[in-house]
């Protein structure tokens, strides 16, 4: 699976993940707020291109 060197990626339960190193094989993600108020911190967002492996 080819990496992509401008995404880093530690989630390897992801089927996107480079397995290889710790890259995302996605051209791009979409990043998502998780709440419907304004993002504040890091866990107010999420990868919504994660899929499950």
């Amino acid at each position: 699976m080819k990496s992509n060197k401008s995404i880093g990626c530690l989630v390897t339960e992801c089927r996107f993940h480079a397995k290889s190193e710790p890259m995302c094989s996605l051209e791009s993600i979409q990043v998502s707020k998780n709440k419907p108020t304004a993002a504040t911190t890091e866990s107010d967002t999420e990868c919504a291109s994660f899929e499950q492996e």
